[in-house]
């Protein structure tokens, strides 16, 4: 297998993006992790006699208007904030790759069908898509994960054709075809590994835009559902108390935005690294 040397310096612009990315995005991680195997409190239990508490030693994060522990339930909701968007992100990521790739190797009628099915999926606003599959098939978190992956698989797919099409005119692919090397084994072993440095800033900020989406579902009822606990449907509940308990915001929102912001941060760190190509 050959790859394209890259040069390993990191700008000190990239580095501040990295910096303040992993930063903000540290603490959803930390979050998530510990709720694994601890919260507070139930992040489902209520208590009549403690409806919308104000953040205080017993709830850091205040309590909701059935009395359950905020910090609870924004711990529980970092995990299915984490789990839909990754899991999201992998299966638009294979769909991508394994549709993208022979595309722009193999060029032709391949790759006018597999670009036109994708263009078909583009041309409507995915927010859109995404609601009506997850309408149409239930409202759950497989559905809901799998709706994003199909939503999202042609963005990786132009991704992984126009890189292989750049790829695929160096010397060492020509010499691998001339030596009679199969193309699965060219696009799998030569092609695919060339196409990482590509794929990272997309598939960072897929994580973002994911989130953005399940969020977006959740707080229209189409995502996470009750009783689970989700940063859209906490928002959603949250509205009619806006103004007496404005903590029921705040923290499910600075989680939100920590995430979502982190990884932007950090996918234009990765966007400013190759932009200089390595150089000083």
């Amino acid at each position: 297998m050959e790859t394209v040397k890259r040069n390993k310096y990191r700008s000190p612009e990239a580095s501040a993006f990295y910096m303040a990315g992993l930063t903000l995005l540290g603490i959803v991680v930390i979050t998530f992790i510990i709720s694994l195997f601890w919260t507070p409190y139930s992040p489902d239990a209520t208590d009549a006699s403690a409806k919308l508490l104000a953040p205080c030693l017993e709830h850091p994060f205040g309590t909701d208007n059935f009395g359950r522990d905020v910090l609870s339930r924004v711990m529980a909701a970092s995990k299915y904030t984490i789990y839909i968007s990754a899991a999201g992100v992998a299966i638009a990521l294979i769909l991508g790759t394994v549709a993208g790739i022979p595309a722009g190797y193999f060029g032709g009628y391949i790759d006018k069908g597999i670009m036109l099915l994708g263009n078909s999926i583009m041309c409507f606003p995915g927010i859109l898509l995404a609601l009506v599959a997850v309408a149409v098939f239930g409202a759950s978190v497989g559905n809901v994960i799998w709706a994003l992956g199909l939503v999202f698989a042609p963005t990786f797919a132009r991704v992984c054709r126009v890189g292989t099409m750049e790829i695929k005119e160096l010397d060492y692919i020509t010499h691998a075809r001339v030596m009679g090397v199969k193309p699965y084994r060219i696009m799998a072993m030569h092609i695919f590994p060339n196409l990482v440095p590509q794929l990272l800033p997309a598939t960072v900020i897929g994580l973002a835009n994911m989130t953005l989406f399940e969020s977006g579902m959740s707080y229209l009822g189409l995502g996470v559902q009750p009783p689970d606990a989700s940063f859209g449907k906490m928002l959603s509940d949250s509205q009619a108390y806006i103004r007496v308990a404005p903590w029921l915001v705040i923290f499910p929102a600075l989680m939100l935005v920590f995430y979502i912001l982190g990884l932007y941060f950090i996918s234009e760190g990765l966007r400013v690294n190759l932009a200089k190509g390595g150089k000083r």
